[in-house]
């Protein structure tokens, strides 16, 4: 039987982040903790696989994601489980399983992998990373402000707040949602020769869907479609006008699309995105709002609950743009040795300077070489010196340390004097 020597590769939509490619991601990594740190917000770290029953009672059987994109299967028990597609779902279950919503406040945040099965594009995978941001226990629309607060926050730090604009509404309660369906089944029905086939099946299952719509033929019939807003007690009304006075007071600019919905059944009152016209069709980075009717969808008491979901790869791909994204430098010292005795003086050496100069990166040649490729090696690195020890400084005890960034000269020193010179760099 002929061998076959192809290579194996990732799966479609599931990529790697290769070296080059890790330092833009903990730069923004590291610059989004800040961030939440500031505001207080903790970290809760999750499961990526849950049982298939939480993801249709939380997202919603008859949604994109449950119908057509969530990879599930049945394990060994033939329990059907399903890789998240989303985090709050599984946020919420942690919560309500560990008794943390029992008369308490709450700031959460997670951070890793989510997995949806849909076309893969740029800026749209397969297997994609997500920050997610979760508060609790709170009603009031001042911790609505607090999480755009947050995000406008983000996006200055990572230098990228011009390139993003906030789009805001309300969807109110469900008592006034119900209404609104009527109202909308109604218009669309009187129309319902212009409807395309995604918008005939929603009619059915979810007609607020349909304003969300990215069919261009359906942008007239959406925008002549009756408003939610009309159908608004005078507390949904006071939420959200608060809300954007918050907003306003503090200078944070938004624009009011009342076509915003979301795409998942469990939203109520207050819904936002950002958005940018830098990545074409996925212009999306950051998108939330208040759910304070999946508590109870998942078993739990009535509660309040607010927050949001940001894509990394989008928001590195905008960042990318701005060509400005400062990346630390890899390596401080590369210690070249030459010789049997330096190789075990050399690593000795290595990490006694790890012992006492703090937070130095020192990268020792491994794997032999003669002196003139492991130069080229330490130039190539970007280190600031080279360390060189041979068989003749070993029996000096004393190192040679060459500036590789600046016109200094190359000088023998002690090994006292090389640390001593490494803290004071």
């Amino acid at each position: 039987m002929a061998k076959n020597n192809q290579s194996v590769q990732a799966i479609r939509g599931m990529h790697d982040i290769l070296p080059e490619q890790s330092p833009h991601w903990q730069y923004a990594e590291i610059k989004i903790r800040e961030v939440l740190a500031s505001y207080c917000y903790q970290e809760i770290r999750l499961p990526i696989v849950e049982k298939t029953e939480l993801f249709k009672r939380s997202i919603g059987e008859v949604t994109d994601i449950v119908e057509k994109e969530m990879y599930t299967f049945n394990d060994r028990n033939n329990d059907s489980l399903t890789l998240r597609p989303e985090g709050t779902a599984g946020c919420l279950r942690a919560c309500l399983e560990h008794g943390l919503l029992h008369n308490q406040v709450h700031r959460l945040w997670y951070y890793g992998p989510m997995f949806r099965h849909e076309r893969p594009q740029k800026g749209r995978y397969r297997q994609f990373y997500q920050l997610g941001v979760e508060t609790y226990g709170m009603p009031g629309p001042d911790i609505d402000a607090e999480i755009i607060l947050l995000t406008d926050r983000m996006w200055k730090k990572l230098g990228i707040r011009d390139k993003v604009r906030l789009e805001l509404n309300t969807l109110g309660t469900t008592e006034e949602r119900l209404i609104y369906r009527e109202k909308l089944v109604e218009y669309f029905k009187q129309h319902i020769e212009l409807l395309d086939e995604d918008s005939l099946r929603r009619l059915e299952t979810n007609p607020l869907r349909i304003l969300d719509s990215k069919n261009r033929d359906l942008k007239q019939l959406i925008q002549n479609a009756p408003e939610l807003m009309d159908c608004m007690e005078e507390d949904s009304r006071n939420h959200f006008s608060s809300l954007t006075q918050t907003l306003d007071a503090l200078g944070v600019e938004y624009e009011l699309n009342t076509r915003l919905v979301r795409g998942l059944d469990y939203y109520g009152k207050t819904v936002f995105e950002w958005v940018t016209d830098d990545l074409g069709a996925q212009g999306t980075i950051c998108a939330g709002g208040r759910y304070d009717g999946l508590i109870e969808q998942l078993g739990g008491k009535a509660n309040h609950a607010i927050g949001f979901a940001m894509g990394m790869e989008r928001l590195l791909l905008l960042m990318e743009q701005l060509d400005n994204v400062p990346v630390e430098n890899k390596v401080d010292v590369y210690m070249i040795r030459v010789g049997i005795e330096a190789e075990k003086e050399g690593m000795v050496l290595a990490e006694k300077i790890r012992n006492e100069v703090d937070g130095i990166k020192i990268q020792v040649n491994c794997g032999g070489g003669s002196f003139k490729s492991q130069f080229k090696k330490a130039d190539k690195s970007g280190a600031m010196y080279a360390l060189i020890i041979g068989d003749d400084e070993v029996s000096r005890g004393e190192v040679s340390v060459k500036p590789l960034r600046t016109d200094g000269e190359q000088q023998n020193m002690t090994q006292h004097d090389v640390i001593q010179l490494l803290n004071n760099y």
